[in-house]
């Protein structure tokens, strides 16, 4: 494994998933992985697939440009959202803890 790409995707998906508050037991379960699985991949011990770096780069609403360090700006999957998905997360915003907490329920288990 490159060292250098495992370092600088480690920091890209701990900084993304630090921008949506989420914690890496939540993004493992979005991501149908054990929680072990993506620490070793945030601590840069490990590398995706290339399907599974697909995922995570939608989990995180992140480009996986940003994730492999090949972006220049920031934040280019944030440009690229849906109407709806702007929306959801509009929506999102307005929950309490509980009902945030079912929100992801419902859409983990909609996206397997």
């Amino acid at each position: 494994m490159d060292e250098e790409l495992g370092a600088t995707f480690g920091k890209a998906v701990r900084e993304a998933r630090g921008r949506l508050g989420l914690t890496q037991v939540e993004v493992a379960a979005l991501l149908d992985m054990h929680p072990m699985v993506y620490s070793r991949m945030e601590r840069g011990k490990m590398l995706p697939r290339v399907s599974t770096l697909r995922r995570v780069a939608r989990v995180l609403r992140t480009s996986t440009d940003e994730l492999l360090g090949l972006a220049k700006e920031g934040r280019e999957g944030a440009k690229q959202q849906s109407a709806l998905q702007r929306r959801l997360m509009t929506l999102a915003e307005t929950l309490d803890e509980e009902q945030l907490k079912a929100l992801v329920v419902m859409a983990s288990a909609l996206s397997r």
